[in-house]
């Protein structure tokens, strides 16, 4: 039998990297090249190698794996049915020495499948007579996918012996290989490859024409060649079904309806795959577009695509084979190039091993299943951007939400309905929303705005353009899952159902962490509505949120997340728009504000989100953006924030000694999630352990403050902290704390019953194996015999070298004073024992979750603690934030009663941080009550009048979240609504100008603005042609002031609306002053509001300033001269012609119209009834008569 050869394209992991360098020339060898061809020339005219027997076996040189270091010169050492033989070199050997090179350098047959064996070779080993034995394991599945061994064999061939075949099975968890030792058989030389014929064509009764006197050794570039040209001959045998690639149904890429997430591949390939291929191509074949991590030993393998995207992504090192093509990475850096993977847009899946070597022989003993013998491998995650749940992938503390979208419109031009779910998936909360929205899907703009969610899933061919363009503009990252109606995406029928037999909210469900939970399925299938969240039975009759939630479900389920995310049970109604408890903040305004991202590069540096958000917590964070996003209108509720806000800044110990106790605090609100998921680990399980521990002393160690404290919020929330001492002394006293962080959660005795036999089986079994230990030495008379455990081979009997001992032991290894044995009834033990421990390891894994599930039975009040934790940290945010407002700082006091006013002496931009903006000038604004509604603003370019909008609307919004305000005085009443119109630009995702962008959100503004909104527009008009641009501002502000009766801000540079609106007692005339030189042409801006008009914009000298060409500013000077000129003299024919200005005529026209027809008017007059009869409509004329001459006299 020739000697092995290593596949020259098989290739491993960097671990193997020695494998493909050490082999080559021998240390100590020179080979004389026609020696050799002589010696291999006679050898093969004599017949070839001996046949292997029982005395003379197959060389453990041959065997070894590229890289592996062969004995040494002077003995050869032989493995055969565990025996150990030392044999001095013949001239055979070292033909075959010669001959191994040779066949080293040849390509390999891939094709030849009947002449070949293949072997696995692992990295286990040991030790005999001082140097290193090498172990063979392998394993069924790999005979095709790993290094191939051929055969070959001269045309005369010794009779060969029959060997008894032995298979070698090894309990390794990083190499699940199985040996299979067969009798070496006889191959036919017309089923020879012809690269072999030709490489080793030799006559049968002559030296003459032998090839090997030109081709037995090659050089490095022959090799090299030969490579190249294996490879071209294997890529013209690429897989057909991938080349081209077609979904299940056989739709190929391109077709409309093509699903990405499938792959086809014929039955007659299915047949041809090896049992590993099936395991891979079964689960690949499901998820084409994700990348698949695939669990072999100690590795994470990616074949195929996945590979080649592993290579080009990464530059990860990838195998030259055209079918299989793989690139690996070791197992502890799943994490790490998961997230890699993810950060450039790509789904992970995980395939797991899901047992051991010995556990799978175990369980094929147990159930005698004839299936194809390959360890069991499960798809047991998928990793999405927006569906992660592990702390190692998650990026940052806030929350990362996927969102389900149920549009349902007839047309685009129609009103739409949504269905909303969205679900954090590193906490398990979900959140259930269902409105109608108006045209421009305002509702629907805020709450993608205030989530900003990484993921959708929506409902193919359902999901209207308007949609589509406000989700692609507003977030261009987003990851899009489009689900099949129905079928993938549920009505609300569906969903019901699905949830009812899924069991999620059965009290019987079971948190089992190995998986089988199918019988407690089937018990849950009949479960009732009584056990639903009460949110989801609020839930129920609503069939876009039904909906929108099962399409969500069916999602987790393809990610096999539903089950443990849906059975915590945390579901909540969400209303993106509270118009009866909060301030709404629409997408515009939280974007116009910038609220939580800027307008420069979309980060949080420099907006409001950042100037405010101290927490230290994780859980503290997310819940402070939700505040954020919907501050309260309640002035109770915002009085009590103030008050504990007060009380804290008057506690700085308080606030040092919670820093000290929470700072660097894990984020319990994810990890109790995982918890219950059964996936947390048992370093993370004590963590959240300790965490609560000292959460329960902090809340002890505050009494001494809270105590003192008047607060009545501030008094709730220590109150309602739960007990949680007596739960976790439950689990000091379960398992031993310090064994846990270095192994495994090791109950204590009496805790659990099946650990406690299983330790007493284990007992038992090493009683029985020193019981042995005693009998051997009483046997052989050697006192001094004990145990040796080398390597994973555990209990060899050593004895000294010259002490002989019964047939039936087998010698293992051994040095040059001792040898090392099994006997049979040792062996026998200590299979017993690796069973007993390989159960003591299970019941330890379903140990770890049965002490989550006990931990997960009080998760609402774990969820509680955590939540306090929260607002006391939320609060203490504020407080941090006011003190570093610097001075003047106030406390905002609101009155609920009377029209909406607001008064700000002093008022600073919050995030202008004091100490680098110094001279930052502040100003007063006054609104309502005694003062009109709205400022008409004017001043120059860049004078601050937008600035000067912002900072109102910011300092309501913190006075509204219960903050204090960088104002040296401040009374409001409390706002519904803020609405902005600011800056000019166009929207080409949504295909909108620039104009009809400012329109869009100004219609916005007439329609649904009330008496107590808040209103900003910033130089409306300036999209179009200046005189359209000028009576779209002109009528707007008209009706802001005459009609709606809100607060409102209105900057321009219509120097002529002014002289409009300068008599108008609802109106003020402000501007923004500044000095000018008119010699040097320039500007000093004084950044100061002040009664009155400001005569220019001074867009001349902004333009000098800003470099532009001096004979282009002066041209431009004496055009806007002439242009003033033709204005003012316009103005003047027309002011001839009537006396009254142009709001006095659309007044009375509006008010005539009231009194004429039918129809109640709106803003003026009060509403009249809806049946009207002749005496109402004598009424009714009546009092629009004197509204008129009211407006008369105010004028």
């Amino acid at each position: 039998m020739l000697p092995l050869k290593s596949e020259t394209n098989a290739q491993s992991h960097s671990n193997n990297a020695s494998f493909n360098n050490a082999q080559g020339t021998k240390k100590g060898r020179n080979v004389d090249v026609s020696k050799s061809q002589k010696s291999i020339l006679s050898f093969l005219t004599k017949g070839g190698l001996p046949t292997p027997s029982k005395d003379h076996d197959v060389e453990e040189s041959s065997l070894a794996p590229p890289g592996l270091k062969t004995p040494p010169k002077d003995t050869i050492k032989e493995n055969y049915n565990g025996r150990d033989k030392f044999v001095t070199p013949t001239k055979e050997s070292t033909v075959k020495d010669a001959f191994a090179e040779h066949e080293k350098s040849l390509p390999v047959d891939t094709e030849d499948k009947e002449e070949e064996e293949t072997i696995t070779f692992s990295r286990r080993s040991t030790r005999l007579g001082g140097k290193r034995k090498i172990l063979i394991e392998s394993e069924d599945e790999e005979k095709q996918d790993t290094n191939k061994v051929d055969f070959a064999e001269s045309p005369k061939k010794l009779p060969l012996q029959k060997k008894p075949r032995r298979k070698l099975n090894y309990d390794s968890e990083d190499n699940d290989w199985e040996l299979d030792e067969k009798s070496t058989k006889k191959v036919s030389p017309s089923k020879v490859p012809p690269s072999k014929l030709k490489a080793f064509a030799s006559s049968s009764t002559s030296n003459r024409g032998s090839s090997f006197s030109s081709t037995t050794i090659f050089t490095e570039s022959e090799k090299k060649k030969q490579r190249a040209a294996d490879f071209k001959a294997k890529n013209e045998e690429r897989y057909s079904w991938l080349l081209e690639v077609k979904d299940k149904e056989g739709n190929p890429e391109g077709s409309p309806n093509y699903d990405p997430r499938t792959l086809y591949i014929p039955p007659s390939a299915w047949s041809k795959f090896t049992p590993f291929e099936k395991q891979f191509w079964e689960i690949k074949s499901a998820h084409w577009d994700t990348v698949v991590f695939f669990k072999k030993g100690k590795f994470y393998e990616l074949y195929e695509r996945d590979a080649d995207i592993g290579h080009t992504e990464f530059d990860l090192k990838l195998t030259d084979r055209v079918n299989m093509r793989m690139v690996g990475v070791p197992e502890m850096s799943f994490d790490h190039w998961a997230a890699q993977f993810i950060a450039k847009g790509y789904k992970v899946a995980k395939v797991d091993q899901m047992e051991t070597a010995l556990g799978k022989e175990m369980r094929e003993k147990a159930t005698k299943s004839k299936e194809e013998k390959v360890i069991r491998r499960e798809l047991t995650s998928i990793l999405t951007a927006g569906t992660l749940v592990e702390g190692g992938l998650l990026t940052n503390d806030m929350g990362t939400y996927c969102l389900s979208i149920k549009e349902e419109i007839t047309s685009d031009n129609e009103l739409p309905e949504f269905g909303i779910c969205f679900v954090d998936t590193a906490t398990g909360e979900f959140n259930l929303a269902s409105f109608k929205d108006d045209i421009n899907r305002t509702k629907f703009e805020t709450l993608i705005m205030q989530l900003k969610p990484r993921e959708i899933v929506f409902e193919k061919g359902k999901l209207s353009q308007r949609s589509h363009r406000i989700l692609k503009s507003s977030i261009p990252s987003l990851i899009w899952n489009g689900l099949a109606p129905d079928n993938e995406f549920w009505n609300a029928e569906t969903t019901l159902y699905e949830i009812r037999i899924s069991g999620y909210f059965s009290n019987k469900r079971k948190n089992n962490n190995d998986g089988n939970n199918d019988e407690e399925m089937n018990d849950a299938s009949d479960e009732s509505m009584e056990s639903y969240p009460l949110a989801l039975k609020e839930a129920c009759d609503k069939p876009l949120m039904m909906s929108a939630l099962g399409g969500l479900l069916w999602y987790l389920r393809s990610l096999k997340l539903d089950l443990e995310l849906a059975s915590l049970g945390n579901f909540h109604i969400y209303d993106p728009i509270r118009h009866t408890t909060s301030l709404i903040l629409d997408g515009q305004t939280l974007l116009n504000l910038e609220v939580f991202e800027n307008s420069f590069d979309g980060s949080e540096e420099g907006t409001l989100f950042k100037l405010l958000n101290r927490c230290i917590t994780p859980f503290g964070k997310r819940t402070f953006k939700l505040w954020l996003c919907h501050p309260s209108r309640n002035a109770k509720a915002i009085n009590e924030r103030l008050d504990a806000i007060e009380e804290l800044r008057a506690a700085p110990e308080f606030q040092d000694e919670f820093h000290q106790c929470f700072t660097q605090f894990p984020d319990l609100e994810r990890l109790i999630s995982r918890i219950h998921a059964g996936t947390c680990s048992v370093k993370n399980f004590l963590i959240v352990l300790a965490a609560f521990r000292k959460l329960m002393t902090a809340i002890e160690a505050f009494n001494k403050y809270t105590k003192d404290f008047k607060s009545q919020r501030l008094l709730q929330l220590f109150e309602m902290v739960p007990d949680l001492n007596s739960k976790l002394d439950y689990f000091n006293s379960a398992f031993d704390y310090e064994e846990a962080t270095t192994s495994n959660l090791i109950p204590y005795p009496g805790i659990e019953i099946d650990y406690d036999e299983i330790n007493e089986t284990l007992r038992k079994i090493n009683q029985q194996l020193q019981n042995h230990l005693t009998e051997v030495k009483r046997k052989l008379g050697i006192p001094k015999a004990v145990y040796k455990d080398v390597g994973k081979e555990i209990y060899q009997i050593e004895i000294p070298i010259k002490v002989k001992v019964p047939d039936d032991w087998r010698k293992l290894s051994g040095t040059k004073t001792v040898n090392r044995y099994w006997n049979p009834t040792l062996q026998k033990l200590i299979r017993e024992l690796q069973e007993a421990q390989e159960t003591q390891a299970n019941i330890l894994k379903s140990l770890r979750g049965r002490f989550y599930e006990k931990f997960d039975a009080h998760y609402q009040e774990w969820l509680v603690a955590v939540k306090i934790v929260a607002e006391v940290d939320c609060l203490l945010s504020l407080t941090k934030s006011s003190l570093a407002l610097g001075e003047p700082c106030c406390r905002p006091e609101f009155v609920e009663e009377g029209p909406s006013f607001l008064k700000f002496e002093d008022l600073r931009h919050p995030c202008v941080v004091p100490g680098v903006a110094t001279d930052f000038i502040p100003n007063d604004t006054y609104l309502g009550d005694n003062e009109p509604n709205v400022i008409l603003l004017t001043g120059p370019n860049m004078g601050g009048k937008s600035t000067l909008l912002r900072q109102n609307c910011v300092a309501i919004i913190m006075a509204q979240l219960g903050c204090y305000v960088p104002a040296r005085r401040c009374v409001l009443t409390p706002f519904d609504r803020i609405y902005t119109r600011i800056g000019a630009n166009d929207n080409i995702m949504a295909g909108q100008s620039t104009f009809m962008v400012e329109l869009t959100e100004t219609s916005k503004i007439l329609h649904e603005a009330t008496p107590r909104s808040m209103v900003i527009l910033d130089e409306l008009g300036r999209g179009t042609s200046t005189f359209d641009g000028y009576a779209i501002a002109y009528s707007v502000l008209h009706y802001l002031a005459t009609h709606i009766g809100c607060l409102a801000l209105f900057s321009t540079h219509y120097g002529t609306l002014t002289q409009e609106f300068a008599k108008n007692p609802n109106i003020a005339l402000k501007h923004m002053s500044c000095q000018v030189d008119q010699d040097r042409k320039e500007v000093t801006f004084l950044y100061k509001l002040v009664p009155g008009v400001c005569p220019k914009s001074y867009g001349m000298n902004v333009a000098s300033m800003a470099g532009v060409p001096r004979v282009v500013v002066e041209r431009a000077e004496e055009i806007a001269a002439k242009f003033e000129q033709s204005s003012r003299l316009n103005d003047t024919l027309t002011s001839k012609e009537s006396d009254l200005p142009a709001t006095l005529y659309s007044d009375f026209a509006h008010l005539l119209r009231a009194a004429t027809s039918a129809a109640p008017s709106d803003g003026v007059c009060d509403r009249a009834l809806d049946n009207q009869t002749e005496i109402e409509k004598k009424q009714r004329q009546a009092r629009v008569l004197s509204a008129i001459i009211r407006r008369l006299k105010k004028l």
